[in-house]
């Protein structure tokens, strides 16, 4: 069975002197967080972008494919720590996402810092919003694996 997810958006006025809120209509998470322009390119001031919540999507679908196909090699992490910065920028006179940069550390008994790259390479192209922005958005991975 498919499994789909809603979030809402208000909002009033135009592109650069309106304003919105969002709302993770299907868990209630979150509710009325507030979005602009400005928040997606200048500074944040409190504020959600589009680009801050896909980055927020990529890092915790990442760390569910990493976790996943370590514990399939037998290698189940103590832990994860996965970060995403995803860029927002011109391209062409446009404004586009261009990259997703992945950033994880990770506590993983019995596994060397090789290993841990090739598994972390692996889940980068693996992961579902992975799948979803490859071909439109540079992706990238940067893993460090700890050995205490």
């Amino acid at each position: 069975m498919a499994a789909v997810r809603r979030a809402d958006v208000s909002w009033e006025g135009g592109l650069v002197s309106g304003s919105g809120v969002v709302t993770a209509s299907s868990s209630q998470a979150f509710q009325k967080l507030p979005v602009t322009w400005a928040s997606r390119t200048e500074s944040p001031d409190g504020r959600t972008s589009p680009e801050e919540l896909i980055a927020a999507a990529h890092a915790s679908c990442y760390s569910m494919a990493l976790a996943h196909g370590l514990s399939q090699e037998g290698k189940a992490p103590r832990k994860l720590e996965v970060s995403a910065a995803v860029t927002f920028d011109r391209v062409d006179g446009n404004w586009r996402v261009v990259s997703s940069a992945l950033k994880v550390r990770g506590w993983v008994p019995g596994l060397d810092a090789e290993g841990f790259r090739v598994a972390a390479e692996a889940a980068k192209d693996g992961c579902p919003v992975s799948q979803a922005l490859k071909g439109n958005v540079a992706l990238s991975v940067e893993a460090t694996v700890e050995t205490s």
